[in-house]
């Protein structure tokens, strides 16, 4: 009789744990599917993103050397038009215009809220987290595709002059850009694996538009707009959340954007099952 209760546990056993074992191996092979890069922590140094002020005066954003907490898997590509499209036609994102659109080309045209929508889809098709990057994960993934060009050297002491070389060189990097959305890869691969950073696709970010004081060494934030969401690409900017097309307007700061896509990054949300089940085959030894 004890041996066949026993082996009634183990066959229970084996149904509950290979569910759970399942669920653990999903993200690792999503990931490897759906073409994501694994980058590992390491220093790196960030250009804050923000409108900072020194006694009154506009001057740029501090540099800081800083490290993510643990491995981040973004996409090695921006979300295409095809896998877009296929979000609108489940009923969860906002049907944009996509007439005569390859379906291999970046996704373009969409808003903050737009590439939430889609985020927020994968979750629940996949049981993962997909979000936006944060503009520092995104700058920490682009590595030397950053493009952090130093401002004009001009007489702090002149506010208008700091302004006009600022419009100035600004001015000649948008002059630079081509406008049509170019194919996937077509601007190349950087050494963490990703396609097509600082092309001409630039991609919305989690990161909120931020106001801040330094003082020294000190950084202190004094008004924070969700409203506005940190944009990367050829260069940095900031666009109100609910633009489209940035031909439109919506540029908080900086050079407008030339089509606005996005690509995402994911986590895992299956909690680690590993001790419950080493705990549940513990207790059919002690049977």
């Amino acid at each position: 009789m004890l041996i066949a209760i026993k082996l009634k546990l183990a066959i229970a056993a084996g149904l509950l744990a290979a569910p759970v074992m399942m669920h653990l191996r999903v993200p690792a092979r999503v990931a490897t599917d759906t073409g994501f890069a694994e980058i590992s922590p390491a220093d790196f140094t960030y250009h804050v993103a923000g409108d900072f002020s020194r006694a009154g005066r506009p001057v740029e954003g501090p540099h800081s050397t800083t490290r993510l907490p643990g491995k981040l898997r973004i996409m090695k590509r921006q979300v295409t038009v095809a896998e877009y499209r296929r979000c609108v036609d489940a009923g969860a994102c906002p049907r944009v215009a996509l007439a005569d659109v390859r379906p291999d080309m970046p996704m373009v045209g969409v808003s903050w809220h737009d590439a939430q929508a889609y985020a927020a889809w994968m979750g629940r098709t996949t049981g993962l987290n997909y979000r936006l990057p944060t503009d520092q994960e995104w700058s920490f993934a682009a590595a030397e595709s950053v493009r952090d060009e130093a401002a004009p050297l001009v007489d702090p002491s002149d506010p208008a002059q700091a302004w006009i070389a600022r419009y100035e060189a600004e001015s000649v990097r948008a002059a630079s850009v081509v406008l049509a959305p170019q194919p996937v890869g077509s601007f190349g691969r950087n050494s963490n694996g990703l396609l097509d950073i600082g092309g001409n696709v630039w991609e919305w970010t989690e990161s909120c538009f931020v106001r801040a004081t330094l003082d020294g060494e000190a950084v202190r934030v004094t008004n924070t707009n969700c409203g506005v969401r940190v944009v990367q690409g050829a260069h940095r900017t900031y666009m109100t959340d609910f633009i489209r097309d940035p031909r439109t307007g919506g540029c908080a700061a900086g050079v407008p954007p030339a089509n606005l896509g996005f690509r995402l990054v994911v986590e895992d949300r299956w909690p680690d099952m590993s001790g419950i089940v080493e705990n549940f085959a513990s207790l059919l030894r002690r049977t």
